[in-house]
C-alpha cells in the first residue's frame, strides 16, 4: 500500500494549464483500480492518493506520467506502508 503526496512546487501558477490532463490521469488510476483515495492536502498544498495493488517500481512510473509531475507543477513523494492491522472495512489492504 502507498501514499503518494503531490506538493505544490514554484510552478504552481501553471496548475490550471495542465489540470484536464492531471484529471484524466487521476481518473485513469482509479479506473485501473490502483487509486483507492484521491484528495486535497490543505491548506491549498497539493494532493494525496492512496493506492494499492501495484508494485513500488510501476507506481513510480505512472506517478512519472502525471502531467502535474512532468511540468514540476507537483514534486510527487511515495511512502510504502506494510498494514499490520486494519479496521474489518480495510481487511483487503493486508494482502
Amino acid at each position: 500500500m502507498f501514499v503518494i503526496l503531490l506538493k505544490f512546487s514554484d510552478n504552481k501558477a501553471h496548475a490550471a494549464q495542465f489540470m484536464e490532463g492531471h484529471k484524466a490521469w487521476i481518473q485513469r488510476g482509479v479506473e485501473d483500480g490502483i487509486f483507492l483515495l484521491v484528495g486535497s492536502l490543505q491548506p491549498n498544498a497539493g494532493g494525496v492518493i492512496l493506492a494499492h495493488g501495484t508494485a513500488l517500481a510501476e507506481l513510480e512510473m505512472r506517478v512519472r506520467e502525471d502531467p502535474f509531475v512532468e511540468e514540476n507543477v507537483v514534486s510527487a513523494e511515495i511512502l510504502e506502508i506494510t498494514p499490520n492491522r486494519t479496521d474489518d472495512r480495510l481487511s483487503f489492504l493486508m494482502g
